[in-house]
């Protein structure tokens, strides 16, 4: 485990700038669930790419990134700040998600990134989608 946060930390710290990146196709959609909230980034192909989910009873976001394998973690990238983070596997539906509580910093800088957010798992591609307010509708409702 001591490893991988030190891979996850070599990650971070090579994470480029991709305020300038293209953006991934694709739009995002918003969704109020029993208990809380749901935005997805679905791409071309009507799949979603990228998930952030409210449960409003523990107060805690998960990030999900859709993946065919297995990661020890995923960096999150936004305009103000960027960090590698903790995920687990979920074969069956096949991504990689991480757990945040409510009131975590690197949800503001989701929130307010300017104009793009980048997820990338590593050995993969960057996702770098828009910052559209559905993700912060999300985060915003794990708060209330």
């Amino acid at each position: 485990m001591l490893g991988s946060v030190f891979a996850a930390a070599a990650i971070a710290a090579q994470v480029a700038d991709y305020g300038t990146a293209p953006l991934a196709a694709g739009m995002w959609t918003y969704q109020a669930l029993p208990g809380g909230s749901e935005a997805r980034f679905i791409d071309s192909t009507n799949i979603a790419r990228l998930m952030i989910r409210c449960t409003r009873m523990s107060r805690q976001v998960n990030i999900s990134h859709s993946s065919a394998i297995s990661a020890p973690s995923m960096v999150i990238w936004t305009s103000s700040a960027s960090r590698a983070v903790a995920v687990r596997f979920e074969p069956l539906a096949m991504r990689v998600t991480a757990d945040f509580s409510a009131l975590d910093p690197l949800l503001d800088a989701i929130a307010f990134s300017r104009g793009r957010l980048a997820v990338m798992i590593a050995g993969g591609v960057p996702m770098v989608v828009p910052a559209w307010p559905e993700a912060a509708r999300t985060i915003e409702d794990c708060r209330i």
